[in-house]
């Protein structure tokens, strides 16, 4: 019986490696082709006045997003924090599982930005389960963003889900602008991803 139990479980880790092997093969190739469109280097020629860059982050993917989109629009940075720090661990993917399905988002710390004073926002985070982080969900509970251009972007491995229908219900008085995705890649795609950016950019009026 010991051994019939190995052997089963043995099949079972072959089969999840297997899973998971192909899986990742497919997200390396998706990954492979979005950014064979973006290898051509394109100019800059958006003007999307004072503009504003928010953004969650917790691996560190969406910072860095948010701060090229700030480069290129000289752009103010506006970072989301929560009051009660995360950690990525097992743990972590329960309690944000658990917000999501019970809306009962995380405290924020800080003030909210004066959204007055800007003619673009762009806000961006990762997606948790499919849907927006949830502390992003927090700031789009509290924020009115008094009709200005709001341009979303996401951060994620592979699937933005539900992540851009959620912005929008959520996003009080923004007028929505195109948004962009943007999935964990490796560093030999820096380039395309910028000019992904560029192209993204210019494509907001």
């Amino acid at each position: 019986m010991g051994k019939t139990i190995i052997s089963i479980l043995v099949i079972c880790a072959m089969v999840i490696g297997f899973g998971i092997g192909v899986h990742l093969y497919r997200v390396s190739q998706k990954n492979k082709h979005e950014m064979s469109k973006y290898t051509s280097s394109v100019k800059l020629n958006a003007k999307t006045g004072r503009t504003l860059v928010v953004y969650y982050s917790l691996s560190g993917h969406t910072k860095a997003i948010a701060e090229k989109i700030a480069r290129y629009t000289k752009a103010d940075l506006y970072e989301i924090k929560t009051a009660e720090k995360f950690e990525l661990n097992t743990a972590f993917y329960l309690k944000a599982r658990h917000q999501l399905y019970s809306k009962q988002y995380p405290k924020l710390s800080g003030k909210m930005p004066n959204f007055s004073r800007y003619n673009t926002i762009f806000v961006g985070g990762p997606v948790w389960w499919y849907a927006p982080a949830t502390p992003l969900l927090s700031f789009l509970e509290k924020a009115d963003f008094k009709t200005r251009k709001v341009v979303p972007f996401s951060t994620q491995g592979s699937n933005y889900g539900s992540f851009f229908v959620d912005f929008k219900r959520m996003a009080k008085n923004a007028k929505l602008r195109p948004h962009a995705s943007f999935n964990n890649i490796p560093a030999q795609y820096s380039k395309e991803e910028e000019n992904k950016i560029i192209h993204w950019i210019n494509s907001i009026h």
